[in-house]
């Protein structure tokens, strides 16, 4: 057994201590070990085994309004590993930069132990901006992204290497091909693709194999369930919905008088406008009187239906409040019953869920 030591004799900083089968976090001299107990998940026919519950960092840094403080989101990040957590996802688009950055830093100490899934496929501002101004899946951009991922992730191959949206200019074909050899190259170790059609899914998965499926996915928004789902069972690929919690709606902690800052993404979603947020607290009700019945929340109903769909899909709920995280993750030991699976199935159907997930130029970008 090999002992990894860093010492830190500052008293404000962590002092991580770990080795091939346990790790403890020492902080102020307290102690904390490792959760070994959460339930695994292996995405699809590949060999990637996770944490069934990954957590989605991009609002760390981006999207939901202003960067929360780092040092705040590096102990968050230590505290989700500390609870078993091992599936991290990040973008290079998220900052643009900062985020991989953070996730480099925080977690570095658990290299081998835990996965980093990260993106490319967009075009970022040559000024430096915070806006992406297109798309750029050519083959020599995207060994440009990978090269600067791994710099900025400090690994020496990135875990999970998807296609953020899928480029209509450049053929998907030459797009696996590129990740293809980077992975012969020993910089990727698994392809994926994110709002991908089933169409491009078999193209890409017919050059290199794809692991996963990165979509948007809920009990408000089913769509994957019509043609997305059934391919990737056929195909063996996993399936990594993004928003699980409809982007913090199925928490039941909104209603028609939540406002939201113009730099929160969701400002300009149709989803969360006064009338769209008034008219879906039906699905809120019917799902929190289940939540009541079981002595659960809201939103671990809405993740343990998820997770009982099919066992290769990985939610990757995003939190910045450790008692979100905890909350996310007690939903992995919720069972539901065969007929509470069916209550479910009818609430949905009976709520017809009001307003557009995306502003149409956003939608237009998904389902290629």
């Amino acid at each position: 057994m090999r002992l990894f030591l860093c010492v830190n004799l500052e008293p404000e900083k962590d002092c991580i201590i770990y080795n091939t089968e346990l790790f403890v976090i020492l902080k102020n001299q307290k102690q904390t070990t490792m959760n070994t107990t959460i339930k695994k998940s292996k995405l699809g026919r590949s060999n990637l085994e996770v944490s069934a519950l990954g957590l989605g960092c991009m609002g760390m840094s981006f999207s939901y309004g202003a960067p929360k403080d780092k040092k705040e989101m590096i102990a968050l990040l230590h505290s989700a590993v500390e609870r078993g957590i091992t599936f991290f996802d990040t973008a290079e688009v998220y900052g643009p930069f900062v985020n991989e950055e953070l996730l480099g830093e925080a977690l570095s100490p658990f290299k081998g132990k835990i996965v980093i899934a990260t993106k490319f496929g967009f075009k970022l501002d040559p000024n430096g901006g915070p806006k992406w101004i297109g798309l750029d899946s050519n083959p020599q951009h995207i060994r440009a992204v990978a090269e600067a991922s791994l710099k900025r992730l400090k690994v020496d191959a990135i875990d999970l290497f998807y296609q953020h949206r899928v480029d209509p200019n450049i053929p998907i074909e030459d797009v696996a091909g590129a990740v293809k050899d980077l992975i012969v190259e020993g910089k990727v170790k698994h392809f994926g693709l994110s709002e991908a059609g089933v169409d491009t899914i078999r193209k890409a998965h017919a050059v290199q194999e794809l692991t996963a499926l990165q979509s948007e996915y809920s009990l408000w928004w089913r769509n994957p369930e019509n043609e997305v789902i059934p391919t990737l069972e056929q195909l063996g690929i996993g399936l990594v919905p993004y928003s699980p919690l409809g982007r913090g709606f199925l928490t039941g902690k909104m209603d028609e008088n939540t406002a939201f800052e113009s730099t929160d993404f969701r400002f300009a979603l149709p989803r969360f406008s006064h009338d769209a947020l008034k008219a879906n607290q039906k699905l809120i009700a019917l799902l929190n009187g289940m939540a009541l019945r079981k002595n659960v929340t809201t939103a671990q109903i809405a993740l343990a239906w998820l997770l009982a769909q099919k066992p290769w899909i990985v939610p990757i709920p995003g939190t910045t409040n450790l008692n979100r995280l905890e909350e996310n993750i007690g939903a992995i030991e919720i069972e539901l019953t065969e007929a509470e699976l069916m209550e479910i199935d009818d609430i949905s159907i009976q709520v017809k869920v009001k307003g557009e997930r995306y502003p149409e130029h956003l939608e237009r970008m998904t389902g290629r």
